[in-house]
């Protein structure tokens, strides 16, 4: 073989590793459509929202409210579900179970144990009365959503930073961090503060010396709120315009995250805020959630594990999974979620039967059901996305590819 062969063979096989890599390692997920619909869905459910309740001084009097109905029917139970999913009825997870079984087995069932323990005892059995331990583990459930939803903030930043090869850059990890849970967690805490929206806030709210503090001073509270947002977003932005492998979905989503967070310290804007800020994360872990096992092994046996295989490959067939599921289950899991007034969606479906659901005398035990899935999906949220460890980077290579650690 001449030099000037061998030069071109080098050169056409450097060609198609540069593309290979290229292609791998694409800054989308998916692609810009797929990416733009679920996993920056809060750049087009604030503009939809504003649209639909324009007009209304009462957003939930308005067709907005018709939106979050068929939101809430169709990824609200599903993605409390996704992980659980992901984690049992998946050929990519189930080494796993074996591999670690604390995280996958021991703890789920632990919290399953613990909350019928809490909720089926009578008031008399236990030195607090059922009411009183709703409320505990309805606040206990309050602080770790508004960490959950942070981490999923994080967790997607995480996974466009890898698809720039920057993985293993500190500064912009936590820049992301500082961000996600700043912004998406701590502000949001103070929205929600400023607008009554913590759960059970009236029976502790009133035990803290700064209550009254916190009522006269919302005016310069909310001032200060957005500017620590505009200071934020514009340091995270800038970090990645400057960076040397700019990420355009990344810049998408610190913006998404903005605008929902600065709809949240707006006065009088709980409900709008809350259509979106549910919305967005529900869809994203759908999403997320689709994508991840679409190329697991076919398993060798098992009929069940073979019907399984067959509809994880297809991202469609999980999505229509999880949102049939999420429409039939939606009035049992209303009897824990609607603690305080609130609106009962499943009455719309179907109607005495989610009425009789909430008078039965099942309730006990369907809302130990709901405050077990709700503590169970944060649990096993993190150890299905906890990307740090090599074996959940290979079962999730139908959301990776060949990425680099996360």
């Amino acid at each position: 073989m001449t030099d000037a062969t061998s030069s071109a063979v080098g050169v056409a096989v450097l060609g198609s590793e540069i593309r290979t890599r290229t292609s791998a390692r694409s800054v989308w997920i998916r692609g810009p459509l797929w990416d733009g619909f679920w996993m920056m869905s809060a750049l087009w459910l604030a503009p939809i929202a504003f649209w639909l309740a324009r007009g209304h001084t009462d957003p939930e009097s308005s067709p907005l409210d018709s939106l979050y109905f068929a939101l809430t029917a169709l990824f609200w139970i599903g993605h409390r579900l996704c992980s659980t999913y992901l984690a049992y009825c998946t050929e990519a997870y189930r080494p796993l179970l074996k591999t670690q079984p604390v995280r996958f087995v021991v703890l789920p069932l632990l919290i399953t144990i613990g909350c019928f323990g809490i909720f089926l005892p009578p008031d008399s059995t236990l030195p607090w009365t059922r009411a009183e331990r709703l409320v505990a583990l309805a606040i206990i459930d309050y602080a770790w959503v508004t960490y959950h939803f942070a981490a999923q903030h994080f967790g997607a930043l995480a996974l466009y930073r890898s698809r720039t090869g920057r993985s293993r850059c500190l500064h912009t990890r936590r820049v992301d961090r500082l961000f996600a849970l700043g912004v998406g967690g701590v502000l949001v805490f103070v929205a929600d503060l400023l607008a009554g929206a913590v759960i059970y806030q009236d029976d502790w709210m009133d035990r803290w010396s700064f209550a009254r503090w916190i009522v006269s001073g919302q005016d310069w509270i909310r001032f200060a709120g957005f500017a620590v947002l505009i200071i934020s977003t514009a340091i995270a932005v800038y970090a990645e315009v400057r960076a040397s492998q700019f990420s355009l979905p990344r810049l998408l989503y610190m913006i998404g995250l903005a605008v929902m967070v600065g709809i949240a310290l707006q006065p009088r804007s709980l409900f709008l805020f809350l259509v979106i800020w549910t919305s967005q994360h529900w869809i994203v872990a759908t999403g997320l959630a689709s994508q991840t096992p679409r190329t697991e092994l076919k398993p060798s046996r098992g009929v069940p594990r073979r019907i399984l295989h067959e509809l994880n490959s297809r991202p469609w067939a999980v999505v229509l999974l999880l949102t049939v599921l999420s429409v039939i289950l939606l009035p049992i899991f209303e009897v824990e979620a609607n603690r305080e007034t609130g609106t009962y969606y499943g009455d719309r479906i179907f109607g005495a039967i989610a009425v009789q659901l909430r008078t039965s005398s099942w309730v006990p035990a369907l809302v130990a059901v709901g405050f077990a899935t709700g503590f169970i999906h944060y649990l096993l949220d993190r150890s299905i996305y906890r990307m740090s460890d090599p074996a959940v980077r290979a079962a999730a290579g139908g959301l990776l590819s060949n990425l680099d650690k996360i």
